[in-house]
């Protein structure tokens, strides 16, 4: 059954030494000394609206309700859930980055698990045919390209186009604290940069999906019949740590803190540590100069054919480099790179890859051209500005 699911899930992250207790699950607001009640646990709110209807559940591991997933949870609660929708890494959360995954049926239950990254990455009319309401609940970072924030544009488009009202479960974003980067630009649009924001936004999947709705950026005069469940005793200064690692190589609290900056090596020939046991909290390549720390990546859980697979990278531990800014995007680790590789760095054609992380071509052009990171900054302040004004309009917490 789907509670069977997530116990399996969730041994496997022990057995790998990926402890989901490494980073302590904060349910207090330490400014205010209140529980943190999330949407999930406001059963109150959306219960009533879930009885007699045929439901569907976008979900993934991080869906809980303290230990039980919120499938089984319905379920003991006589909610007929007719299926499930998984985002990118599957519903078990396991599967590699840009991996497909395949469909799957539960025996016991009855219920399909239905991958949105697989055949399709948008709910189909006919799989919604038999659904009366969605639920959504994904456990999101924050960032842009974090690919949770594109499923959810997908589901409200086919709710909207079918006439099926959705209700989004809230959660604290750990990073909400904080925005910066480049705002991503029309030429640039993708499933890792679908919408006109900065790498790093500050919102809470809740307030990002209103600002989907009413901003029309589902198009075509679409609005989704969209209901947020917001957290209770909650702000974007709240410290949140995860219960759960919301994806094969974000382990850690640390990790998930500095994925934001790390992630831009992803469109280059620097690993990031992918295929070991510290994945976005290093930093190597072989042709950095020969250092103290050095790691070899191989391929592995949530890591098939790491960047430099089997090759030894030297490069930087970044818990060992002491107090990093998490209040802002540490471009200076990339520009760092360019430095230490000169012409030799390469980045990644797939094709743009880096371009289309970064939602720009400016950046690429402004690192190989050694511009200052002061002068980097700079260049975004205007879009960033005109970001935070259509943000304002949508944020539920302070």
């Amino acid at each position: 059954m789907i509670l069977g699911i997530f116990i399996l899930n969730q041994n496997f992250f022990f057995a790998n030494n990926i402890n989901p207790l490494d980073s302590v699950y904060s349910k207090v607001d330490s400014s205010r000394k209140k529980p943190l009640i999330l949407g999930i646990e406001r059963m109150d709110l959306y219960f009533d609206s879930l009885v007699g209807k045929r439901v569907a559940v976008v979900s993934n591991q991080t869906s809980i309700i303290g230990s039980t997933h919120l499938v089984d949870t319905l379920i003991t609660l006589g909610i007929k859930i007719q299926k499930v929708f998984s985002p990118e890494h599957g519903f078990r959360g396991n599967a590699d980055n840009g991996e497909k995954v395949n469909n799957e049926h539960d025996e016991k239950t009855g219920i399909d698990v239905i991958s949105l990254y697989g055949h399709n990455r948008k709910p189909t009319a006919d799989q919604l045919v038999d659904v009366d309401i969605v639920i959504f609940d994904i456990q999101d970072v924050g960032v842009r390209f974090y690919t949770y924030i594109s499923t959810l544009h997908y589901v409200m488009e086919a709710c909207a186009e079918n006439n099926i009202p959705l209700i989004v479960l809230d959660r604290p974003n750990p990073n909400a604290h904080y925005i910066d980067g480049p705002v991503r630009d029309d030429s640039h649009k993708s499933f890792i940069g679908m919408h006109p924001v900065p790498i790093v936004y500050g919102m809470t999947i809740g307030e990002y999906a209103d600002m989907i709705n009413n901003e029309c950026w589902l198009g075509d005069s679409l609005a989704c019949n969209l209901f947020v469940v917001p957290c209770k005793n909650y702000t974007h200064a709240t410290k949140y740590s995860l219960p759960i690692p919301p994806s094969p190589n974000l382990r850690t609290e640390f990790a998930v803190s500095v994925y934001p900056s790390l992630c831009l090596f992803e469109g280059t020939t620097v690993s990031v540590g992918r295929g070991t046991d510290t994945p976005f909290e290093i930093f190597g390549h072989p042709q950095f100069p020969t250092s103290d720390f050095q790691f070899t990546p191989t391929s592995g859980f949530g890591s098939k054919r790491p960047v430099n697979e089997n090759k030894i990278c030297n490069g930087f531990d970044l818990k060992c480099l002491g107090l990093i800014d998490v209040n802002k995007l540490n471009i200076d680790w990339i520009i760092q790179a360019r430095s230490l590789l000169g012409d030799s760095i390469v980045f990644i054609d797939q094709p743009g890859f880096f371009d289309r992380l970064a939602g720009t071509s400016l950046l690429r052009q402004q690192i190989l051209n050694y511009i200052p990171e002061e002068e980097i900054r700079k260049s975004w302040e205007a879009d960033l500005m005109h970001f935070k004004a259509i943000r304002r309009k949508y944020l539920i917490y302070e």
